[in-house]
């Protein structure tokens, strides 16, 4: 993967205002895809009593890591958006972990990119979430 291809991955995470502010990192990326960690903060719970992360939250960090795969595919574009994108919660994740989201890039069309991806907060095989989506591919 060029070194170009992760500037422009890397700084379209960091652009993203939601992402830094749920404390997205994008810790991993390659022509296989994309890995971004976000971090337990109090302030992405979303039930009081049991301290679980908002599925909210999870979603956007799917959604944001599946984006991140698409710029990395040695295919890509220079843009993405997400058309469709469907997730399906296993479980709660544990309060006070960091939750990990890993994406691929499996199929790239001339205008439609396919993922896949899944998220972990590194407590138990069964993922607290996995997701596929199909994304647009901007070409100049």
């Amino acid at each position: 993967m060029t070194d170009q291809r992760t500037k422009n991955a890397r700084q379209f995470i960091e652009a993203i205002p939601h992402s830094r502010d749920l404390g997205m990192e994008l810790t991993q990326i390659d022509a296989q895809g994309a890995t971004i960690t976000m971090p337990y903060l109090e302030k992405l719970i979303g039930d009081p009593a049991t301290g679980v992360i908002h599925g909210g939250a999870i979603s956007a960090l799917m959604d944001t890591c599946a984006g991140a795969a698409v710029m990395s595919h040695p295919k890509a574009g220079y843009a993405t958006a997400t058309l469709d994108l469907r997730i399906d919660y296993m479980r709660s994740a544990v309060p006070h972990h960091t939750i990990t989201a890993r994406a691929e890039c499996y199929h790239m069309t001339r205008s439609v990119a396919f993922v896949r991806a899944t998220a972990t907060d590194g407590t138990s095989d069964i993922p607290v979430a996995t997701a596929t989506g199909a994304f647009t591919v901007e070409r100049a």
